[in-house]
């Protein structure tokens, strides 16, 4: 995984800086926020390249080796975290989706995490009003992807993170929403 590190790092800044992100990210940030997949001996990340170019990447650790403040809102809710996987991320290119390979990120995080012995998987996305002034007209959500695999949103569970959006000199917390599977 410390191979593809920078790989990781720049797909997470460039993907992100789409809707609904809107991320004005660093690389030097991200490499600091991939630290605790690095340190995990079961996480997990599969990074797709075409040539020598990486264009899509996923990652998932057991949520019981997350960071605190996605932890939080299932400790706060009463949940047992060690049943849980925490899928990190799946950012793909725009040109390269379409192709099956968010299916297959979620297929080999899903299969990872029965491996564990994990019984549920969750991972979080970003709140962005329906009206946001930055939304493209063409912007279709990921929300009956997510459903179609199996995940259902659980509005209850919800974190807040902080970033800098494009344009924006200072991060302001945004609200991430939580969706989960049982495996």
């Amino acid at each position: 995984m410390r191979e593809a590190r920078d790989a990781l790092a720049a797909l997470r800044v460039s993907v992100f800086r789409d809707f609904p992100y809107l991320y004005a990210g660093s690389s030097s940030y991200e490499l600091e926020y991939l630290e605790v997949y690095f340190r995990s001996a079961s996480a997990f990340s599969a990074v797709v390249w075409h040539g020598d170019e990486p264009v899509g990447a996923t990652t998932m650790l057991p949520l019981v080796e997350a960071e605190a403040e996605v932890q939080k809102p299932f400790v706060e809710a009463g949940h047992e975290l060690s049943g849980l996987a925490y899928f990190g991320e799946s950012v793909l290119l725009r040109e390269f989706r379409g192709r099956g390979l968010g299916v297959k990120f979620f297929e080999l995080r899903e299969a990872h995490a029965r491996v564990l012995g994990l019984s549920r998987a969750t991972f979080c996305a970003v709140d962005r009003p329906v009206d946001h002034p930055l939304r493209p007209a063409d912007y279709v959500p990921n929300d009956r992807f997510w459903q179609h695999r199996g995940y259902r949103k659980v509005p209850e569970l919800q974190a807040s993170f902080s970033w800098p959006d494009i344009g924006d000199s200072e991060s302001t917390s945004k609200s991430m929403t939580f969706w989960l599977k049982d495996l």
